[in-house]
């Protein structure tokens, strides 16, 4: 069985993000970019499934610049077999991204689909859902964990009363939550290894896909400052503070 991990290519999670002067957009010149935490853990389930003999092939896929060959060869010193490159210059939108990732798996036929659950970038929560509906598949969302038993994946997954676990008849998607694993560190040979592996480069045009957005950014502005707190010497004074100045009371 093949397993497709799709991977995106953002600001690194512990950078401080910066808006434009312009306030177009973030900024991202000079800025250190890195693979997606959620994408992370999808890699290191899809590998630790082929580890335990579940999977052959891992397969992963980026849909962006030419620079996103770097969070593919990052995904490759982890473990996985094989990258393909969707190059496009346009800002990508769930559904096109869904549409080019459809492509992909019809024409490398996966068992499994393993994705983050959301880009911190945008955290659109999107992507996985709507690549189930076009292809038809059953999903399991927010998995904390992922058991495969011959043509079934028992998922796990976190939803708000606690955890619930679903039964999916593969081919399926998965997406990967937090408290799914922890990513291994890349060693410095396969890293090196990685560096030199060719990478599969198509287009969306090459899976019938159109990847142009849909929606326009009328403005990007950072989040206000927060107020700093202050100390009370008793509950009646919070409840004071709680019902005049807060309001929320």
């Amino acid at each position: 069985m093949k397993i497709l991990v799709p991977v995106k290519r953002v600001v690194d999670a512990n950078v401080k993000v910066r808006v434009k002067a312009d306030g177009s957009a973030v900024e991202l010149a000079n800025v250190k970019m890195a693979m997606n935490p959620f994408d992370e853990i999808a890699v290191e389930e899809a590998i630790r499934l082929k580890e335990a003999g579940k999977a052959e092939e891992i397969i992963v896929v980026s849909i962006g610049p030419q620079q996103a060959q770097e969070t593919l060869r990052t995904a490759l010193a982890m473990g996985a077999d094989r990258a393909i490159l969707v190059k496009t210059d346009e800002q990508t939108e769930p559904l096109g991204v869904a549409k080019v990732l459809k492509g992909v798996v019809d024409a490398e036929q996966p068992g499994l689909v393993i994705l983050g659950k959301q880009a911190i970038d945008d955290d659109s929560n999107q992507t996985g859902q709507m690549l189930a509906a076009l292809l038809g598949w059953a999903q399991g969302t927010f998995a904390s964990k992922i058991v495969l038993e011959g043509d079934k994946a028992k998922v796990t997954r976190e939803v708000d009363g606690g955890l619930q676990t679903v039964e999916l008849r593969m081919p399926a998607i998965v997406t990967a939550d937090l408290r799914l694993n922890q990513p291994r560190y890349a060693s410095l040979p396969n890293i090196m290894k990685a560096k030199k592996k060719q990478l599969d480069e198509k287009t969306p045009a090459d899976y019938g896909a159109d990847v142009k957005p849909r929606l326009k950014v009328i403005k990007t502005e950072e989040p206000g400052g927060r107020k700093a707190g202050v100390k009370v010497k008793s509950v009646a004074e919070l409840v004071d503070k709680l019902k005049n100045e807060a309001g929320v009371l």
